[in-house]
């Protein structure tokens, strides 16, 4: 018989004690955690308290005595693990109540104390009566009391991450206008910014106030003025904080669902204070099994694990370091952790790091590495657009899904992608996420036999057309121009051809451009001034009329033809200019 020792509930912790149990009857199982909530529903938290979850009990998944009973498990709420004794295999709790420490021994220990919110030091910033975070229940009901009781007209959100968007919704949801501050140039860290510039508008168009490029100064007045870096100041009733960058940390290339995008950094104390090796972020070093490694000698600690918000784990596509703060790592991470402590050989081989995120009427899916991430690693890639619909468009309520693939042009591998649409856009991300997984091609993509029926799809899935335009770039059928590259080329003398109809075309087009529909241009194709050895590039609305006139272009003796990805849809997206809204005195 074992005598484990769980420090932290949740995902991971929850998740590994009830696994234990079911291979073990007969181990001692201990959880440590220091609020009064074991097993809570992280990621409804905003919901609850948009009043989109009205029952504050659906929030909990387990209480301390129904896992208890169930589990046979000695679940100690209210009680902090302050410090590790690795040689003597033992921790020291103290009593969050009453201030009481005592020592209990362990033959194992799994840490999983998640991860915080970060709070920056900036002026004025303990000063702030109505400034709050959210992390937990606690944290939920502080907010929602606040709003129930002080109804504030103004909010502002720190940080455009998952939970500043959740926020900023939820809050303009029960009536509060919202102002949401972001210091980098987009929101939401997994997309790239011709995607984020999709939500900026969602946001702008549901009256969220979107400030970019800016930060928080400065706190005056108790919190109810906020002061930007760029000398902007914001009234406002109550403010979210939701950052997490720390400037004096050096840079980590973090898979997609990043902690500066949480605005959460890791629970690392108790590692520290014990010799644990750390990573540039501070989270826990682990192998592939999940054990942690002793910071000065780099020998495995077997006896101790780290898992979740807390663990510095592998990115599944590229082999990098990285980390996930995701409910779903971190429920597989507290199941393979079981395993290995009971004897089944396990293997963890890193995350995709796939998320999905509801912002108004969108849904907002990713896995894999995105643009800036491939750059920043080196690694060669191509990268496409598409704006399928999410059903057959003869079926009513039909609407575009916007996305986008990341690949190796020469082995054909998937690197990651992108969806922004209405609802069915996440099951896409999933089967990519799952091609991922096994090893897929962008061949496979092109090759998978995916449910059809007019309300869910069309007979070709939207990431079958991903992949049908994928192998085509690969191929060398045509090559890609972006909407980032086009404006400069035309400016340049490029010739760019809008295949479009005229009623599309003065409806709003590329400047420089011209026009010639795709169904008179083999009767028109003399008109193209220019010779055949001479690059070409072509747009329509979304890129499968340009695919079509790139090979009537090529039939004719045009030797360097060129599609513009994602056609003026792509293009007009990522060209939105953020509203600029009057929030000052």
């Amino acid at each position: 018989m074992k005598k484990i020792l769980i420090v932290g509930g949740v995902a991971g912790g929850a998740t590994a004690a009830a696994r234990l149990r079911r291979l073990n009857e007969h181990d001692e199982i201990i959880i440590f955690e220091r609020g009064e909530y074991i097993s809570f529903a992280n990621c409804g938290l905003p919901y609850y308290i948009g009043d989109v979850i009205t029952d504050r009990k659906k929030l909990l998944v387990q209480t301390v005595e129904g896992m208890s009973k169930r589990f046979n498990l000695d679940i100690r709420n209210f009680s902090e693990v302050i410090s590790i004794d690795k040689k003597a295999k033992k921790i020291k709790v103290r009593s969050t109540k009453t201030g009481d420490t005592y020592t209990e021994n362990y033959d194992v220990l799994i840490l999983s104390p998640g991860a915080k919110p970060f709070k920056p030091n900036i002026e004025g910033i303990d000063e702030a009566k109505n400034l709050f975070v959210l992390r937990n229940v606690p944290d939920t009901d502080d907010i929602r009391n606040f709003i129930d009781n002080n109804k504030p007209q103004t909010a502002l959100v720190i940080g455009g991450g998952f939970i500043g968007i959740e926020m900023a919704e939820n809050l303009t949801e029960r009536g509060i206008k919202v102002t949401l501050v972001e210091k980098l140039n987009q929101v939401l860290a997994p997309l790239d910014f011709e995607m984020a510039q999709l939500i900026h508008r969602e946001l702008n168009t549901n009256g969220v106030n979107l400030i970019l490029e800016d930060g928080v100064a400065g706190f005056k007045d108790e919190g109810r003025k906020v002061a930007l870096e760029s000398g902007t100041e914001i009234d406002t009733d109550m403010t979210i904080l939701s950052i997490g960058v720390i400037p004096e940390l050096p840079c980590l290339e973090l898979a997609p669902m990043d902690f500066a995008s949480r605005g959460i950094v890791p629970e690392n104390p108790l590692a520290k204070s014990c010799g644990l090796a750390l990573g540039k972020r501070g989270h826990i070093l682990t192998t592939k099994q999940l054990q942690t490694i002793d910071g000065k000698t780099g020998q495995v600690i077997k006896d101790i694990y780290a898992i979740g918000d807390v663990a510095q784990i592998t990115d599944f596509v590229t082999g990098n370091e990285t980390a996930v703060p995701l409910a779903g790592p971190a429920n597989r991470q507290g199941r393979l952790v079981a395993d290995h402590i009971n004897g089944i050989d396990i293997d963890y081989p890193g995350a995709l790091g796939s998320s999905v995120l509801k912002v108004f009427s969108l849904t907002v899916a990713s896995t894999g590495n995105n643009e800036r991430q491939l750059k920043a690693k080196g690694l060669k890639y191509k990268a496409i657009h598409a704006h399928p619909a999410n059903h057959a468009t003869y079926y009513p309520d039909g609407a575009q899904i916007a996305m986008k693939l990341l690949f190796d042009p020469d082995s054909r591998k998937i690197y990651g992608a992108q969806a922004i649409g209405p609802e069915g856009t996440e099951k896409r991300i999933d089967v990519i996420a799952t091609a991922i997984k096994f090893g897929g091609t962008i061949q496979d993509l092109t090759e998978l036999e995916l449910c059809y029926a007019p309300p869910f799809s069309s007979a070709k899935d939207p990431v079958n057309m991903l992949g049908y335009i994928a192998c085509n770039v690969a191929k060398h059928v045509y090559d890609m121009i972006h909407w980032h590259e086009i404006d400069e080329i035309v400016e340049n003398g490029g010739y760019l051809l809008d295949v479009r109809t005229p009623v599309e075309f003065d409806a709003g087009h590329i400047s420089g451009a011209f026009n010639i529909e795709l169904d008179e241009l083999r009767d028109r194709i003399s008109e193209i001034k220019i010779s055949k050895g001479t690059p070409i590039y072509v747009n329509c609305q979304v890129g499968l009329r340009a695919y079509i006139a790139v090979k009537i272009l090529k039939a004719n003796g045009f030797k360097e033809v060129y599609n513009l990805s994602g056609g003026y849809l792509t293009y007009k997206g990522a060209k939105y200019v953020v509203k600029k809204t009057t929030c000052t005195n």
